[in-house]
């Protein structure tokens, strides 16, 4: 009997790690930024404001994780609202025609412990890449008020606008080609 015992015990345990969970970002707890050199010489920064997140994972360190991303460009800010109203024009972002950015993950490759190359497709413009970004897992724990589990999450990298064909008349060194990526994210357990 104690046998018995012990088998569903270790039964029960393996099949609630290894079920599939879906985690869905906590907007008041997640944010999507970007920067950019302005004239080679200032970062300009910006966040978008209206975006959902989710994942879902088999394994309790995320290292078989499907990662998704959809942002409405559309509230994108710089804090400048000139700025932000030419980003959404047909100059850059286009935001009548493409109303969304939206990346699914293809591949999570584990560097270290916490740390990963996320390999996805991003679509931006109607034009979608391969893009390798790197995700810090930064941790699960049982959130105090809520009592749900919440998983968090930092990804960073660079992008390229051309490859988007993101500001064209714009040359790099008036605008950097390269755009630098950060988003953190608290991920809530549905399971």
């Amino acid at each position: 009997m104690k046998r018995l015992f012990s088998l569903l015990i270790v039964a029960f345990f393996s099949t609630a790690i290894f079920a599939q969970t879906k985690w869905n970002a906590d907007l008041n707890h997640s944010k999507v930024t970007f920067s950019v050199t302005h004239l080679g010489i200032s970062d300009v920064d910006g966040l978008f404001n209206k975006f959902e997140a989710s994942a879902i994972a088999n394994k309790a360190d995320f290292s078989d994780a499907v990662f998704e991303l959809s942002v409405n460009v559309a509230s994108i800010n710089t804090q400048i609202e000139m700025r932000d109203n030419h980003l959404r024009s047909a100059d850059f972002f286009e935001v009548e025609k493409y109303p969304s950015m939206t990346f699914k993950s293809t591949s999570v490759t584990k560097v270290t412990k916490d740390r990963y190359k996320l390999n996805g497709n991003l679509t931006l413009r109607g034009i979608t890449k391969p893009v390798t970004m790197d995700l810090w897992y930064r941790g699960t724990i049982e959130n105090p008020q809520s009592k749900k589990l919440t998983a968090g999450f930092q990804l960073t990298g660079t992008l390229k606008r051309s490859d988007f064909e993101l500001g064209p008349k714009f040359p790099a060194p008036m605008l950097s080609d390269e755009v630098k990526i950060k988003a953190d994210g608290e991920f809530i357990s549905e399971g």
